[in-house]
């Protein structure tokens, strides 16, 4: 069951929006602190006078609505998904994902770049990850990258594409990796720009590893140890954590903006990667939509079922790779080699995790560029 779907927020949520931040309760700050304690408390105070008097959330809703937008029913759970379909009769179907703290709306930029394209014309299958905007959430555990795989693979063959590419970075890339190793016949191609450090390709017994292999588990051992507490808490204990998150838009939105600056290509300056606009629009969506919880829940889920890769688990799918130099700790490329049949690899001379905000021709044109080998 598919039916068409349009956003339409109550006013009366917009104001309780306003309302709570207006009525925000600030904490202290240490002296020109600035990040290092977390999301500054003066740029959070510039982003909260911005949400309340020039943040605008209906114009956020035209433009989700001036693509077609649906819900799918399947398997019992309502998956929301743009769908822009090319007037190419070759056009290539993909379903891009997003991740962790994104939405579907960082895609945006790169719609028409994609479905545009002369040479590589897409149909283009955006969703929301279960449990994130508007997607349904949850209610049962055991909502991992391998749940949602299953659910995208029905949902593609629901819109009559039994031949597919994948994307992801984040979260979405553990769940496009789930699709190409469970349902290879239906993958076209796989491309990535981000392969979480829970991935492990498979090891014969005794064997040795490359000294820069070592190296880079070292240095994600040591980035996790400064950079990772906020996965240890949504790993463990998401829900202590959503009670304030769900319960304050000042708490939510320091809480996600800190990861866009220390993730993202800005040189200091995380207003020379995102708007504000683009930053509130995300957070206005997890809080209307009340997926803070859900979101970071998965989490939970992904601990108990990480990318660990078992003999047979070598995703034999054409596999290519954007690596964009900001991007938070990456595999080298013969240690993800091990466990992926890697035809495609470029190094960007720019951008870090949210590629598709941040440098979105880039990433099309290296999506176009990959997927147009493969036809």
């Amino acid at each position: 069951m598919i039916e068409k779907f349009k956003v339409n927020i109550p006013p009366s949520d917009l104001d309780d929006l306003k309302h709570r931040i207006k009525n925000v309760r600030w904490p202290d700050e240490i002296k020109n602190s600035d990040w290092t304690y977390g999301t500054s408390l003066s740029y959070i105070k510039e982003l909260a006078d911005y949400w309340l008097y020039d943040f605008n959330w209906r114009t956020i809703e035209k433009e989700i609505n001036s693509f077609p937008n649906f819900i799918a029913t399947v398997d019992g759970i309502k998956i929301h998904f743009l769908h822009i379909k090319s007037k190419s009769k070759n056009a290539i179907p993909i379903i891009i994902t997003h991740g962790w703290p994104g939405s579907f709306l960082e895609m945006l930029k790169i719609i028409t770049y994609l479905s545009d394209s002369e040479s590589t014309p897409f149909h283009l299958v955006i969703p929301s990850i279960i449990g994130f905007g508007f997607s349904e959430k949850p209610t049962v555990n055991g909502s991992d990258y391998g749940f949602n795989a299953d659910l995208w693979h029905k949902l593609m063959l629901k819109l009559g594409y039994h031949k597919f590419g994948l994307q992801g970075g984040d979260i979405g890339a553990g769940i496009s990796i789930k699709i190409a190793q469970k349902y290879p016949e239906s993958i076209i191609g796989l491309h990535l720009n981000y392969i979480s450090d829970s991935y492990v390709p498979y090891f014969r017994e005794n064997e040795p590893m490359n000294p820069h292999i070592l190296k880079y588990q070292k240095s994600t051992r040591l980035w996790n140890e400064r950079e990772g507490a906020y996965a240890l808490v949504h790993s463990t204990k998401p829900l202590s954590l959503a009670y304030g998150l769900n319960d304050s838009p000042i708490g939510l939105c320091g809480w996600i903006i800190e990861k866009f600056k220390a993730w993202s290509d800005n040189d200091g300056n995380i207003e020379n990667s995102f708007t504000k606009k683009e930053l509130l629009a995300n957070v206005t969506l997890y809080w209307l939509t009340q997926t803070i919880h859900s979101s970071i829940r998965m989490y939970h889920e992904i601990s108990n079922n990480p990318l660990k890769f078992g003999k047979d688990d070598f995703v034999k799918t054409p596999v290519g790779f954007a690596m964009f130099p900001k991007e938070i700790p990456v595999p080298p490329r013969d240690y993800i080699e091990k466990g992926f049949n890697i035809v495609h690899w470029t190094k960007m001379p720019k951008g870090g995790h949210f590629p598709a905000l941040e440098q979105p021709k880039l990433l099309a044109d290296d999506m176009i560029r990959f997927f147009i080998n493969l036809k």
